[in-house]
């Protein structure tokens, strides 16, 4: 995609989330792990409106939503749980700010992306925001309008930054298959055309204009192609979900320019292995796909399989440092 904005090479960042409830303590830890590739970091654990659906929702203009039992639901004004949202992001971007004084390069922020968020957030029916087209494109129109502002509002308080925005679509292949479950869980929602889709995350990526978009997902089968058509300008993926049928598509991808963020490291506490032993898979792919050696850290960035909001504090400061030794070992040794 020739018009896709292009992402420099960074060796490593993280996914999102981390654990405990502590802004300050997550973005020392962003930015001190990650020195040129930081990023704004979520804490769910703090309760609804600090998850990653709540969050999102506090960035819509003129739709909001609440807490139901059910979920979170679409209503009429802005309420309690609209403002905790807001709160929290606000006492993010201020712990961020500290910790990025004077700093000038990559910054990735991270929001949820409009067929996740259809999927997730309930009409007044109950319903999933997904059975209803013309809510579909009333919730992609808010969050774009949204996520401009979100943008604004970073540039203004890191103002060095070149910024990388992160759409999170776990749902995006369940809503392409038809997999995504009705309130009552005995059937499921049609699945929505891929040319909808597909114009929908256009419209959408189109709002960080002449800015990089990384669309992420640890589900199955991530959509490459689809995907690259919409204009991102990375994928971001749990790497042990790859199977050899994936070859091909990301063959294409990264010949043509995509860059793949390879979720490699455990996002829950687990035994971590030597560095390389940690990018041995992608070296492998790397062979299997006949590409050069020497495009490896152009290609690739060394990401945690998915956010670490369910891992100890202890472990989530070791998988960062351990992603930046297994990127440099792919940097110093791509063989």
């Amino acid at each position: 995609m020739n018009d896709t904005p292009h992402l420099p090479p960074a060796l490593a960042t993280g996914v999102g989330s981390l654990p405990g409830t502590d802004a300050r303590e997550a973005a020392k830890a962003a930015t001190g792990s990650f020195e040129d590739f930081p990023h704004l970091p979520e804490l769910p654990a703090r309760g609804p409106g600090a998850d990653m659906i709540g969050r999102t929702a506090g960035l819509l203009v003129e739709l909001y939503a609440r807490v139901e039992p059910s979920g979170w639901r679409i209503g009429d004004r802005p309420g309690r749980d609209t403002r905790r949202a807001r709160s929290w992001l606000g006492e993010d971007l201020d712990a961020l700010e500290e910790f990025t004084q004077g700093y000038e390069g990559l910054l990735k922020v991270q929001a949820v992306g409009p067929w996740t968020l259809a999927a997730a957030l309930e009409l007044k029916n109950g319903e999933a925001a997904l059975s209803d087209p013309g809510a579909c494109r009333d919730l992609a129109a808010s969050l774009a309008e949204g996520l401009r502002q979100h943008l604004e509002e970073v540039r203004r308080r890191v103002p060095g930054a070149r910024l990388v925005l992160q759409l999170d679509e776990p749902s995006l292949t369940a809503v392409l298959r038809g997999q995504v479950r009705t309130a009552s869980g005995y059937r499921t929602h049609r699945a929505v055309d891929r040319q909808t889709v597909e114009a929908t995350l256009r419209d959408v990526v189109g709002v960080h204009d002449g800015g990089p978009v990384v669309v992420h997902s640890c589900a199955p089968d991530v959509p490459f192609a689809l995907l690259r058509r919409a204009g991102v300008a990375g994928i971001s993926l749990d790497f042990s979900l790859l199977t050899e049928r994936d070859d091909e598509v990301i063959g294409e991808a990264v010949e043509g320019g995509t860059r793949l963020f390879a979720g490699v490291v455990p996002g829950t506490d687990a035994p971590l292995s030597d560095p390389a032993g940690s990018v041995m898979g992608v070296r492998t792919l790397w062979r299997r796909l006949g590409l050069r050696p020497g495009l490896l850290p152009e290609a690739v960035t060394v990401t945690p399989a998915c956010g670490l909001a369910g891992a100890s504090p202890g472990y989530a400061r070791s998988a960062y440092a351990h992603c930046v030794r297994a990127a440099r070992s792919l940097a110093d040794n791509p063989e």
